[in-house]
């Protein structure tokens, strides 16, 4: 019986000597010593910009008055990084600098005039920078800029879809 117990006290304590090895949790009293590692990244000045369509209407008529619109131009640049966002011509026939024209869709070579602008009432809005171009200073977060249209009165052309693409670009 003496044997008995020995062997089963043996064994337990063989069991519990041996356990936290198996499961990978091993303890060590033997000291420790640590080491560091730098976690690094460099930011560069940098920016994105997204433009959204503008629309001045699907059904216009007559322009004998003006026809308003805007838009909106997302731009995010990193924090203190200064920038200048300009608008080309556009894609419609005539355009030029500033002097902006929508074309007809169709078989027409009509020509809608129109301009855009940084703020109501203020200059063309263009491509040259630090002329007619709009500054910022990029804050790190999403910055939108309103782009203000306007297609002054004219003679109507023949009826049809206008288009012109313009292209913003973000300097940096």
């Amino acid at each position: 019986m003496f044997a008995s117990k020995f062997s089963k006290s043996v064994l337990s304590a063989l069991i519990i000597a041996i356990l936290p090895g198996l499961s990978g949790a091993a303890v060590y009293s033997n000291g420790s010593r640590p080491s560091s590692f730098d976690v690094t990244m460099k930011i560069v000045a940098d920016c994105t910009i997204a433009a959204n369509s503008m629309d001045f209407g699907q059904r216009q008529g007559v322009l004998t008055q003006a026809v308003s619109a805007s838009s909106a131009i997302n731009v995010t640049c990193t924090n203190t990084t200064p920038y200048n966002v300009g608008l080309d011509a556009g894609t419609g026939a005539g355009s030029s600098g500033t002097t902006r024209y929508m074309s007809g869709t169709g078989a027409n070579a009509a020509t809608v005039r129109f301009n855009l602008y940084q703020a109501p009432g203020s200059g063309l809005w263009g491509n040259s920078q630090g002329t007619d171009t709009l500054g910022g200073t990029g804050t790190g977060t999403l910055q939108t800029l309103t782009v203000y249209g306007e297609i002054p009165s004219q003679a109507s052309p023949v009826p049809d879809t206008y288009k012109s693409t313009i292209t913003a670009t973000v300097y940096f």
